[in-house]
């Protein structure tokens, strides 16, 4: 007899919807910005990797008051607002272009509000997520992000290239701006009333600042799970630019068959998000979270190895869809046990303090990567961050107290 799909309720669903619908638009429009600042504003090399890393790096210090800010009020009107703005920031892009008005110095500032936005909304999100969710269901609903989250990204590019060649390279930035206020709508159609916020005296103190950072680096299991976290999200995204460089530049690949490498792989993350709650309700959180931790780490030297043509190809698209694959199980664990783990008058601070870490942490090795590579070339600064990789697992937690299976089942 088939098992019937668990119900999460009709709240979530609305919210689920509402991710879903901008998770597309998102991917829909991957790498917008740096396309429109080559095809339209003819930048360089220099100027495209720093509209990368700088957006995200200024975003983040931007983002850091607004942690605080996020939980003491409601989240749902927080979410909204992080739509609309992130909705209006990215219009202005369309809007200069038409007007023949559009500038580097706009796309930066863009970048840097959409930035700041998304890690004010995560952090609302989350929160939000914990409110709607018995603590039982909470790695089924994180599972259901995060397959989400995998097939937005693994046919969202592809449709947006092809937007891209057919109507010009400002038609993904509108089809993603139009993405966030649908989901401002559907996050306003979620039903019942949303739990008062956190109380507190009356403007931001210092110490509200720091609260998301103090609670994780005080805990002996999200501690090490955010340096783990910090350290292996910027290297594998600090390798992404060396590869792009090398597939499409040295190795001589189409951007059609460079797209198809990252994407197709993305169906690991699909089936790995699947297995996340089965995995963990045989063998516990704990046990998956470094087990899946430990082999998404083992994979990424091999892409110092890529060479031209089919053998290339697959060597790349092995190795993303095995890392995928573990990241896809990994992700929504990690996600579960940190909601577990923070307090509920907490949880927006501290989800606000892991963005702008995880942001800033990709930023600076980004940049750190694309002068090693600039120096020591581009294969050994590959094989460099796949090296450092294989060590990270040392940072994962190796006791944590947890639920048992037999109990989450209960729950």
């Amino acid at each position: 007899m088939r098992k019937r799909r668990r119900s999460l309720g009709p709240a979530f669903g609305r919210l689920w919807a509402a991710y879903a619908v901008s998770a597309f638009g998102t991917r829909l429009a991957f790498d917008a910005f740096p396309m429109i600042a080559v095809l339209v504003l003819h930048a360089g090399p220099g100027k495209v990797a720093a509209l990368a890393a700088a957006g995200a790096a200024v975003g983040a210090v931007v983002a850091v008051p607004l942690g605080p800010w996020v939980e003491f009020r409601y989240k749902r009107p927080v979410m909204i607002t992080m739509d609309l703005v992130r909705c209006a920031a990215l219009l202005t892009v369309p809007a200069a272009f038409a007007f023949g008005l559009l500038s580097f110095a706009q796309l930066l500032l863009v970048s840097v509000a959409v930035a700041a936005a998304d890690i004010a909304f995560g952090a609302a999100a989350g929160a939000c997520v914990k409110a709607l969710v018995p603590p039982g269901d909470l790695l089924c609903a994180n599972g259901r992000l995060e397959s989400t989250a995998w097939t937005a990204t693994m046919l969202g590019p592809p449709l947006g290239g092809a937007s891209v060649g057919l109507l010009g390279p400002m038609t993904t930035v509108v089809a993603d701006a139009v993405s966030y206020l649908l989901s401002a709508l559907g996050i306003r159609a979620i039903p019942g009333k949303e739990p008062a916020p956190a109380a507190r005296s009356k403007g931001l103190r210092p110490g509200d600042l720091v609260d998301g950072w103090r609670h994780i680096l005080g805990h002996p299991v999200l501690r090490p799970l955010l340096l783990n976290t910090v350290l292996v999200n910027g290297l594998i995204m600090a390798s992404v630019p060396l590869l792009a460089v090398l597939m499409l530049g040295r190795l001589g690949f189409a951007p059609w068959v460079y797209g198809l490498a990252f994407a197709a792989p993305c169906a690991g993350g699909l089936i790995g998000a699947r297995l996340a709650r089965p995995l963990v309700d045989r063998y516990g959180g704990h046990r998956v979270l470094w087990v899946s931790g430990t082999l998404r780490a083992c994979w990424s030297t091999g892409l110092a190895f890529v060479g031209p043509g089919t053998a290339g190809l697959l060597l790349v698209m092995g190795v993303e869809l095995a890392l995928i694959t573990c990241a896809g199980v990994f992700n929504p664990v990690l996600a579960t046990r940190r909601l577990e783990l923070t307090p509920p008058d907490r949880v927006a601070r501290t989800l606000s303090a892991w963005s702008v870490a995880g942001k800033a942490g990709t930023a600076a090795l980004t940049a750190l990567w694309g002068l090693l590579a600039a120096t020591a070339g581009l294969r050994t600064a590959l094989a460099l961050a796949g090296l450092l990789l294989l060590a990270t697992p040392l940072l994962l937690p190796r006791h944590d107290r947890e639920p048992s299976p037999a109990a989450r089942q209960s729950a």
